[in-house]
């Protein structure tokens, strides 16, 4: 009988639909009020079925629902603060209920007297997955950025990581090109360019991580369900290269309920270069119904080229073309068991360099040959997840392997046999090819109990194999190479408990036990392999990161935190043009206090840091523009970090952020005087004071304004507006006199109009609005950066016209 009332209870709040709708994303706009409003706007726009298991649990207040998206996903959006979970009962039919794990109190008899209104629920919160353990992040005690994936048009999905990069004001990039970057956060740079250190900016793609001594391969974000980007060190939860922070893109996982997709196709037009085009399609197929579902992703696009070189008489060189996607199925047998198994593949051609003379107008440059690059990517994972209830087990295995070629025009060698010649701007020309093939194999199992608060605990333990081959040519003449091998083993642990009424307490650590290797690969001239008494080296080093972190919820809508954390880089074995030399590990340790307000119609979050770098890695190039590694000393980075989104109008959402970075080497190492002693007589370096002391790439102040628009325009159709300007302040190219050449100081613009109606999408897109030139990287040869003044622009004012079709 109590079951059978309970049904009735459910049924009687059933929003009526049609019985054969078939649920998809559809434009939504749900006002902030109470549930039964709210599931009854869901209901009538969305053409699916609501029910409640309780008629009182209609007067909670809910927030406002708009965008495209589907009916699971609105819902999700609209009960994610409360204590209520909606449950899918049937195809296109919810059900709404209290959640298993929360204590709701009981609902007290009617009485006569009217009862009070409900007091509005506080601000939606938002779980920190790459927490591990769905920390809420009203109590994470950390800064953290959060892009939500439905705030990626397709436009921005064509353009990777840079449109994380014009998002947050803490993230910075290199820009030698797509899939030959270097990511940073925090302004924690060691330098711009990639060779067998590990990366400081530990990037997964879902559960796996996919770089390590790897350039960011610039995965197109189509389709993904969320970036969370963890600023400072990261080592309790991440290891070994998270010095600075960790991006996790989340992509969205197979249905197995609903048969669904999207297919676009897009063109655009660069002023001053070649026209463009991208296209793709996301299909999701239930394979057995509620159980085993595939959700797949193609893509293909091709960004004009817009630099001439002149030397060569060829216009728009520089021409790029991606294509790639990925597959998931997703299996989920009954009993709170989940099975994730994908796949991801992604290439990226590259027919020549993007850099241009800064005297020529910033567009062309006089180059002898072309420059071509390329970056082949490919990730395996699969991931085991079961819960009992709070309690959450979590095993993954993945391989990713990433090829990198470069080609650069260089200058010959007056004597290949005694490379500390130095070349001159009259030398010869020549090739110089470098190749990069790095493959990883990771393994994790975690246990993590979640409860209420933020609080919880978490126990791991993670194995890696990682090898890096670098092959170099010049002029088909093979140089000596290095193939360096790291095997890690890894026991984490972290536990939060509540110290007092709104407090929360963090301690955490990790063990690391790592094992290198490295040797010389076809060297040229054997006798300048005992600079360090051996062509090859081996050795182990195991390493202790603490950590403890303080949350404190000053009120529903403020939190105030602090934290310490470490993180560290293992050693390696590198290349000095003919001489094989060791570098050591690194370490870095960093202190950060912050808070979070959210509030209804106002966000605001701050966090200042001061981050100790010990015997910093870094890959530079030396006298000769030949690639090399060292560790270049001890330093400082202090980094402030203030943002704030403001909703003065239904529809309408207006962001700011700005952050100030100050990076200081405080004692520079022996290897920066060496490389300035040998400067070319002719450089015009060679008689400027040498400076050691800042840290390269990352702008003393970057900052961002933004805004989002939304309305309705007549029916079902919505109009959105999206709009950006990002100021990039000064860096260097790199650290010390010889690199320490001036980059950034510009301004990057975007907007963007999209059109939706029913089932379609129409969108209008135009980035650098003004037709900026700027500088975003004084780097184009490394051979020729002494004899050339080379910048790389921004790419010139772009318009591209977009349509997409969901079904």
């Amino acid at each position: 009988m109590k079951r059978a009332a309970s049904l009735a209870a459910a049924a009687a709040v059933v929003i009526a639909s049609p019985a054969y709708a078939q649920e998809r994303t559809v434009v939504l706009d749900l006002p902030a009020g109470s549930l039964a409003q709210a599931v009854g706007a869901l209901s009538r726009q969305a053409g699916v079925s609501i029910g409640l298991r309780d008629p009182a649990l209609g007067r909670r207040q809910v927030p406002a629902v708009r965008g495209r998206m589907s009916a699971a996903r609105a819902l999700e959006k609209m009960l994610h603060a409360t204590s209520l979970q909606a449950r899918k009962v049937a195809p296109g039919a919810y059900l709404i209920d209290t959640g298993p794990d929360r204590i709701v109190a009981r609902r007290p008899k009617p009485v006569q007297a009217a009862p009070k209104p409900t007091p509005p629920e506080p601000p939606q919160d938002i779980v920190v997955t790459a927490s591990k353990r769905d920390v809420p992040l009203s109590v994470y005690p950390g800064g953290v950025e959060i892009i939500d994936g439905e705030q990626v048009s397709i436009a921005d999905g064509t353009r990777g990581t840079q449109a994380v990069e014009n998002r947050l004001a803490s993230v910075a990039s290199t820009h030698l090109g797509p899939g030959r970057n270097k990511l940073f956060i925090r302004g924690i740079a060691d330098s711009s360019f990639v060779g067998p250190t590990q990366a400081t900016v530990g990037q997964y793609w879902g559960n796996s991580r996919v770089t390590y001594a790897a350039p960011d391969p610039n995965l197109h974000l189509y389709d993904v369900k969320r970036i969370e980007v963890l600023e400072g060190p990261q080592g309790t939860l991440y290891g070994a290269g998270s010095l600075g922070g960790v991006m996790r893109v989340i992509p969205n996982s197979p249905d197995a309920e609903a048969t669904g997709g999207e297919a676009w196709i897009g063109a655009e037009a660069t002023e001053h270069g070649q026209p463009g085009a991208d296209g793709g399609a996301v299909l999701n197929v239930p394979l057995v119904e509620g159980q085993l579902a595939l959700r797949a992703v193609g893509f293909a696009d091709f960004d004009g080229g817009y630099i001439d070189d002149t030397g060569r008489n060829l216009k728009d060189v520089n021409d790029v073309r991606t294509y790639g996607g990925r597959a998931a199925l997703r299996y989920t047998p009954g009993d709170d068991w989940t099975v994730d198994l994908s796949l991801v593949g992604q290439r990226i051609d590259g027919d020549d360099s993007q850099y241009a003379d800064r005297d020529s107008g910033g567009l062309s440059r006089s180059s002898t040959i072309a420059q071509p690059y390329r970056n082949d990517f490919w990730l395996a994972d699969l991931v085991v997840d079961k819960r009992w209830g709070t309690l959450e087990f979590t095993g993954s295995v993945g391989y990713d392997a990433q090829n990198v070629f470069e080609q650069f025009e260089g200058v010959t060698l007056a004597n290949p046999a005694n490379s500390l010649v130095a070349p001159s701007n009259t030398s010869a020309v020549s090739a110089y090819t470098q190749t990069n093939d790095i493959h990883m194999l990771t393994a994790e199992a975690r246990l993590a109990r979640r409860e209420a608060g933020g609080k919880g605990w978490l126990v791991g333990v993670s194995l890696l194999h990682n090898s890096g081959d670098v092959r170099r040519t010049m002029d088909a003449l093979e140089l000596t190479g290095v193939d360096n091998k790291v095997n890690e083993a890894t026991l984490y642990g972290e536990y939060t408990f509540g110290l007092a009424e709104g407090l929360t307490v963090t301690g955490g650590g990790r063990l690391s036990y790592s094992e290198l290797s490295g040797d010389a690969q076809d060297p040229v001239v054997p006798q300048f392999l005992a600079l360090d008494a051996s062509a090859s080296h081996t050795r182990a080093e195991t390493r202790l990161l603490p950590s403890v972190a303080l949350a404190y919820r000053a009120s529903d809508r403020l939190t105030l935190f602090a934290r310490y954390q470490q993180s560290f880089r293992p050693g390696g074995i590198a290349v000095r043009r003919e001489f094989i030399q060791h570098f050591q590990g690194d370490r870095i340790g960093t202190a950060e206090a912050g808070l979070r307000y959210r509030g209804d119609n106002f966000d605001l979050a701050a966090t200042g840091a001061w981050t100790d770098w010990r015997n910093i890695q870094a890959d530079l190039i030396d006298g000769y523009g030949f690639p090399i590694t060292a560790n270049i000393g001890n330093g400082r980075v202090y980094s402030l970090g203030l943002s704030g989104t403001l909703r003065p109008a239904p529809g309408l959402e207006l962001d700011a952020a700005v952050y100030f970075n100050d990076g200081r080497l405080t004692t520079p190492g022996q290897v920066l005087y060496q490389l300035v002693s040998v400067i070319p007589a002719n450089s015009a370096f060679a008689t400027s004071a040498p400076d050691f002391n800042r840290l390269p790439n990352v702008a003393d102040i970057s900052g961002r304004v933004g805004f989002s628009y939304q309305t309705p325009v007549s029916g079902r159709a919505l109009l959105t507006i999206d709009g950006y300007g990002r100021y990039v302040g000064k860096s260097t190219l790199g650290v010390g006199d010889v690199l320490g050449q001036l980059q950034g100081d510009y301004l990057d613009t975007g907007l963007e109009f999209t059109l939706g109606i029913g089932s379609r999408n129409l969108s209008l897109s135009l980035t650098n609005l003004f037709d900026s030139r700027g500088n975003r990287f004084a780097l184009g040869s490394p051979f020729l950066v002494r004899h050339r003044n080379e910048i790389t622009p921004l790419q010139p004012r772009t318009i591209r016209v977009g349509y997409e079709q969901h079904f």
